[in-house]
């Protein structure tokens, strides 16, 4: 889907902070989406969050830095971290160019009732607008 100039996909769900999760059974697949990777801009560096960590659902995960900021990002989903992406630790710049394709990490849910907090596609291109249009 577009948004403006924005690409999103589908199957993700959206949190406000511009996070995307895919739940794949009980394992969460986590990035930045195309938004958030513009508004940080050229991205040089990621803390990936320790494998076995557990987090909350909304609690910061990890901080990527660009040339002109730092930027939390959260988890979209409570779990405990069970693989992080050396891709994008080798390679930042991937989370611009392939913000879909360059996850951050992946968790196991303890509540997968969670995504009741998240946006589907919709929602998000709903919420989006109003943020574009009032920044």
């Amino acid at each position: 889907m577009e948004i403006g100039t924005y690409s999103f996909k589908d199957d993700l769900l959206y949190s406000k902070t511009h996070e995307w999760v895919k739940i794949e059974d009980d394992i969460c697949i986590i990035g930045i989406d195309d938004y958030s990777q513009r508004e940080i801009g050229e991205i040089a560096y990621i803390e990936l969050p320790a494998i076995g960590n557990k987090v909350k659902q909304f609690e910061l995960l990890c901080q990527i830095e660009s040339v002109k900021t730092v930027l939390d990002i959260f988890t979209p989903i409570s779990g405990t971290i069970i693989e992080t992406n050396s891709e994008i630790e080798n390679s930042p710049d991937l989370l611009n160019s392939k913000p879909y394709e360059s996850w951050i990490c992946k968790l196991k849910s303890s509540d997968l009732s969670e995504k009741i907090n998240l946006m589907n596609i919709d929602e998000y291109a709903k919420y989006l607008k109003d943020i574009v249009a009032n920044p």
